[in-house]
């Protein structure tokens, strides 16, 4: 496990819990909207003017779970994100040492490795699912900018939809990539689902695409009208952020 860095305190990622957040490295998708660009690209993470930055991994996997030792009681659950953590075969087992000192576990993925995803709920190692939803199928690679398997995403969908965990899907919405129409087609994706986030998107910090730089975002109007789309196919839309 490539650890790409470290945020010892969450009150908002991991609903009602305290939490620390993990950032594993490495990604497959490619979306130019991205603020993680060096745990995407991590040995070649790029900034608005393409330079390179060096990777910033320094993070020995002891001295993690000797900081998750000594934080468990003050905090109750640990958020693995990424770049996409179900890229790294010894997910399992790092979970498993997550677990084993007591504490919840959060996974965000972009469902696109469901085999992961399953075994990691048939062996009780998550106890929270946050999928992101990038677009409608039929727009996710332009969205991405990278190869798809929609029938992954679309098993992740029921994987997580019927595991009895709680859970939610997340879309970042950005102008010019994504629009109205968009949001009809993701809803039937998730249709039933429990909760579903709409995000602003985020401009002024460094990017995968340094051109989406301080590009504006949507108004809280139109973000209110994608979230009232969205509640014809779950129970809860909201705009978070």
């Amino acid at each position: 496990m490539v650890i790409g860095g470290l945020e010892k305190l969450t009150l908002l990622d991991y609903p009602e819990h305290l939490a620390a957040i993990i950032f594993t490295q490495g990604c497959n998708f490619r979306c130019h909207y991205c603020y993680n660009p060096l745990l995407v690209l991590p040995r070649e993470g790029k900034n608005e003017k393409n330079k390179k930055e060096k990777d910033p991994s320094n993070i020995l996997l002891e001295d993690l779970f000797l900081f998750l030792e000594e934080r468990f009681g003050r905090l109750e659950g640990v958020v693995v994100t990424g770049g996409e953590p179900t890229l790294h075969p010894d997910l399992p087992d790092f979970i498993k040492r997550i677990k084993a000192i007591g504490y919840l576990v959060k996974l965000d993925t972009n469902g696109t490795n469901p085999d992961m995803l399953a075994g990691l709920i048939k062996d009780g190692l998550i106890d929270y699912i946050a999928m992101d939803i990038k677009a409608p199928l039929n727009r996710y690679e332009e969205i991405v900018s990278a190869s798809v398997n929609c029938k992954n995403l679309e098993k992740s969908v029921k994987i997580i939809m019927d595991s009895g965990l709680p859970y939610e899907f997340r879309t970042t919405v950005v102008p010019g990539l994504l629009a109205a129409d968009d949001f009809e087609a993701m809803g039937q994706l998730i249709k039933g689902a429990k909760k579903w986030y709409l995000q602003n998107f985020k401009s002024d910090t460094d990017l995968v695409d340094g051109e989406f730089r301080e590009k504006s975002g949507y108004t809280a109007k139109e973000m209110a009208k994608f979230a009232a789309i969205g509640k014809k196919y779950v129970s809860l839309c909201e705009v978070r952020g």
